[in-house]
């Protein structure tokens, strides 16, 4: 995968698209394999929710579980990753094997419905850099070329903009609003807007031929949903779904309420269980029932992580607002 190392590798990226003034905290690996580049990304305070499948990767994902790094087995598929819209800063894929270009670019999709506006979108391996890797990679660079076009074009009509491509490594991102690309619908409509849906529902949920559409936006200039602080003052920060009233009961006030509580349990949990606020002790913990994310917010300090979990039957679908915090987390029903 990453011939002089992940960190090398990840060093690379890192001169193309700023990974250290703090906008990039959650990412996503797609087809992980140990999640090396996840393992690496967290020297650098990038969290990263790594998946890959059981058929395929054996037992990778449980490798990666027992480093100490986040992951979970997931694929790319009939249904929606079990991730609310908009959670992740970055999303990566490096020779992960999903066929991006077929079936529509329905996989491409639904990485754009869990990817931020303005976020990236980086692929390496094949088909990019095929003019040089064809022959290692025994394909014709016909068959290479056709392959990338493909990609290229899914990812133009989803308004993405090719952000840079340099050696090995390709990058695109999405735009910050739709307001362009809903003018550009009028002239190219495939795919369409997705008809009215909720964008949040993630639990068993079709994936559907159709670009999410993002939060309305009044200008060209103001990021759809609401802008994030930059980590690591995004943790305490009002996540902007709140400050915007879209989540139900919930009000700044409230949060800030939650957040005092949960470090007021969390040092008495460390009281309880003192091997808690020993370093090294844990490493691989799990909420859940996360609400807020107030647990994982008072271990921030501590060299754990911490799975967010917000059980499908919930009243309230907090699980935007824990990724809006720099956290991350998934549905489950319990």
């Amino acid at each position: 995968m990453f011939p002089n190392g992940a960190d090398a590798y990840i060093d690379d990226i890192g001169k193309l698209i700023n990974l250290k003034d703090g906008s990039i905290r959650t990412a996503i690996d797609t087809g992980c394999g140990v999640a090396s580049w996840g393992a690496y990304l967290l020297s650098r305070n990038i969290l990263t929710m790594s998946f890959a499948p059981r058929d395929t990767h054996e037992a990778q994902v449980q490798f990666a579980l027992e480093r100490g790094v986040p992951a979970l087995i997931g694929v790319l598929a009939s249904k929606r990753l079990p991730y609310p819209s908009r959670s992740f800063d970055m999303a990566h894929c490096s020779r992960c094997l999903i066929p991006w270009g077929q079936h529509d670019g329905v996989y491409l999709m639904e990485v754009d419905r869990v990817l931020r506006p303005g976020g990236y979108w980086i692929l390496s391996g094949p088909p990019i850099h095929w003019k040089k890797h064809s022959r290692g990679w025994e394909r014709t660079r016909e068959d290479l070329n056709a392959e990338q076009s493909v990609i290229e074009n899914v990812a133009k009509s989803l308004c993405w903009k090719k952000f840079v491509e340099k050696d090995d490594i390709a990058i695109w991102q999405k735009p910050i609003n739709h307001l362009q690309c809903k003018r550009y619908r009028k002239i190219v409509q495939s795919p369409p807007f997705c008809p009215a849906q909720d964008p949040d529902k993630a639990w068993y949920t079709n994936v559907e031929t159709c670009l999410t559409p993002l939060p309305d936006a009044s200008n060209s200039q103001e990021i759809a949903g609401g802008e994030l602080a930059k980590w690591p003052e995004r943790l305490n920060a009002i996540p902007p779904r709140i400050s915007r009233g879209t989540v139900k009961g919930i009000t700044a006030e409230v949060f800030q309420q939650d957040w005092q509580l949960w470090k007021r349990r969390v040092s008495y949990y460390k009281t309880v269980n003192n091997q808690l606020g020993q370093a090294g002790r844990y490493r691989n913990l799990l909420d859940m029932n996360a609400y807020l994310g107030g647990f994982a917010a008072g271990l921030i300090e501590d060299p754990v992580w911490v799975m967010n979990v917000v059980p499908v039957e919930a009243k309230i679908n907090t699980l935007g607002t824990i990724y809006e915090r720099g956290l991350i987390g998934t549905y489950q029903n319990w």
